[in-house]
C-alpha cells in the first residue's frame, strides 16, 4: 500500500522538483567584460577583442537556453583560462537546467570542480540525481541513483556562503535547498528500509518550514511520508504514524484525502483498537506540524484480553464474523478461543473472491485474504488445489478461490483450505464448444 500511495502521490501532487529563488540565478553575474583598454575596476576584468566577442555572443545576443549553453561551452573551449570561468560554468549549469537535466548535472560537476561547496551545483546534483533514480524500474539502480543523490545532498547541506553572494541572497538560497536535500536523504533512507534514517530526515526537513510552508501540498506530501517511515519501523510507530498521516489527509486538497486517510485510519485503529475519540486527533494535527506536548492516543487492551471478550461478545454468532475478525482470534486468543472460531467454519467450503496472490504453484496457491494480510503482502489462506491448475496465477495478481477450511496454524498465522478450485470470473470469455466429429459412412458390401 504504502510504495503505491508514495508513487501516487508524487505523480498527483504539483510540486516542481526545482526551482530558482527569483534573483539567485547568477550571483556571480556582476562580472562584466569591458573592451581592451579599458581599466578593471569594481570587479570588471579585460579581455582581448577575440575572447570578449565570444563571451559577448554568447551572453547578450543569443537568448535561450539551448543556444547559450552550447555557446558558453565554445567560449570557454577555446580560453580555458578565462577570468570569468567560474561565472560561465554556472550559466552553463543553469541554461542546461531548463532543458537538459543530464547534461545539467555534468555542468554542476564542472562547477563543483572549480567552486567546491557551491549550492546551487549541490541543488542541481541532488533534484536531478533523484529525478534520474526514480525513473530507474531496475531497484538496484533505482536505489544507486538514490545513494548518489543523497551524498550529493549531504555535502550541500554543509556548503558555505560564497564571498561575492549577498547574506539575503545565501539565506534565501539555503531555505529553498535545505527541504530539497533533506526529502533526498529521506527517500534514500526509506529504500534502504532504514526508516529511523528516513524519520530523521523528514522531521529536519520539516523543522525548517514556517507554518503557511508547512500546510502547503509539498509539505504534505512529506508529512505523509514520515507517517509511513513510522508505520514501517520496526516495530511500528502507530502513534506517530496516526498524527502525520492524519494532519496529511485533514489538510490536502479534497482529491487528494482518499489516497491518504486510509493509513491514518489503519494506523489509529491497530493502536486504539476503534475509531472512537480520532475527532480529538484530526483537531491536534491541524492545529500542528509535530505532536503537542501531552498528545497522546488511549490504546486498546491487550490482543489476547480483547479476543477473550470478542470470543465472549459473539459467541453466538461466530461463524458469520469477517475473515479479519476470525483471523484475529486465531492469532491472538487462547487456543480454546481460537478453536471455539475455527471449529464454526472446519469442514465447510465456502468462496472468496479478490484473494492477493502472494505465491503459487499448479498445486498450491497462497494468498492475503484479510486487511492485515494484504496491506503486509502476507499469505494468510493456504489453497491445496483439488487439481493441478493449468494456468498459474502470477504473484500479485487477484483470484477468487474455493475451498474448504481444513486446520490453522496461529503463529505464523496459517488458514489451510483444501479442494481448492479457482472460479472462472464473470463474463470471462468461454471456450468455443468443440464440432461434432463427422464418422466416414459405413459401406456396405
Amino acid at each position: 500500500m504504502i510504495k503505491a500511495a508514495h508513487a501516487s502521490l508524487r505523480s498527483h501532487f504539483a510540486v516542481s522538483a526545482l526551482f530558482f529563488v527569483p534573483g539567485l540565478i547568477f550571483h556571480a553575474g556582476s562580472l562584466s567584460a569591458q573592451m581592451p583598454g579599458a581599466a578593471a575596476a569594481n570587479g570588471q576584468v579585460q579581455m582581448d577583442p577575440a575572447e570578449f566577442a565570444a563571451y559577448d555572443n554568447a551572453l547578450n545576443k543569443l537568448t535561450t537556453p539551448q543556444t547559450q549553453a552550447p555557446a558558453f561551452e565554445a567560449y570557454l573551449t577555446a580560453f580555458p583560462k578565462s577570468a570569468v570561468k567560474a561565472d560561465v560554468l554556472q550559466r552553463i549549469m543553469i541554461d542546461y537546467s531548463q532543458f537538459d537535466h543530464a547534461k545539467a548535472i555534468t555542468a554542476a560537476d564542472n562547477v563543483l570542480q572549480l567552486t567546491p561547496g557551491n549550492l546551487q551545483a549541490y541543488v542541481i546534483e541532488v533534484a536531478y540525481r533523484r529525478e534520474a533514480a526514480e525513473a530507474q524500474t531496475d531497484a538496484a539502480a533505482k536505489q544507486a541513483g538514490l545513494d548518489a543523490a543523497a551524498d550529493f545532498a549531504q555535502k550541500g547541506l554543509s556548503a558555505t556562503k560564497p564571498a561575492a553572494m549577498p547574506d539575503a541572497d545565501f539565506a534565501k538560497l539555503k531555505a529553498f535547498a535545505t527541504p530539497t536535500f533533506y526529502s533526498t536523504i529521506a527517500a534514500d533512507a526509506m529504500g534502504k528500509k532504514d526508516s529511523a534514517g528516513a524519520i530523521a530526515a523528514y522531521k529536519s526537513e520539516l523543522a525548517g518550514m514556517d507554518a503557511t510552508t508547512a500546510a502547503a501540498p509539498p509539505a504534505l506530501q512529506e508529512t505523509y511520508f514520515l507517517g509511513s517511515a513510522y508505520y514501517a519501523a520496526t516495530p511500528p510507530d502507530y502513534v506517530n504514524c496516526t498524527f502525520y498521516t492524519t494532519r496529511a489527509a485533514a489538510l490536502a486538497p479534497d482529491q487528494f484525502k482518499p489516497q491518504l486517510q486510509p493509513l491514518a485510519t489503519y494506523c489509529y485503529k491497530k493502536y486504539h483498537g476503534g475509531t472512537d475519540g480520532y475527532e480529538a486527533v484530526v483537531a491536534a494535527a491541524r492545529a500542528n506540524v509535530n505532536p503537542p506536548a501531552g498528545f497522546s492516543i488511549t490504546p486498546a487492551p491487550s490482543p489476547a484480553d480483547t479476543a477473550k471478550k470478542f470470543v465472549a461478545d459473539n459467541a453466538a454468532n461466530l461463524a458469520s464474523l469477517a475473515v479479519s475478525d476470525k483471523e484475529f482470534v486465531l492469532q491472538n486468543g487462547s487456543k480454546e478461543d481460537g478453536d471455539k472460531v475455527f471449529d464454526t467454519v472446519k469442514g465447510k467450503t465456502t468462496e472468496i473472491p479478490d484473494a492477493l496472490v502472494i505465491a503459487a504453484t499448479a498445486d498450491q496457491v497462497k494468498v492475503a485474504v484479510s486487511e492485515d494480510a494484504v496491506q503486509s503482502k502476507t499469505a494468510d489462506f493456504t489453497y491445496n488445489m483439488k487439481t493441478a491448475l493449468k494456468t498459474v496465477p502470477a504473484a500479485g495478481t487477484k483470484v477468487t478461490l474455493t475451498g474448504t477450511y481444513t486446520s490453522y496454524t496461529a503463529t505464523p498465522l496459517m488458514i489451510i483450505m483444501s479442494d481448492g478450485e479457482e472460479v472462472a470470473k464473470k463474463g470471462a470469455a468461454k471456450a468455443a464448444p468443440k464440432a461434432p466429429a463427422h464418422k466416414a459412412p459405413v459401406r456396405r458390401k
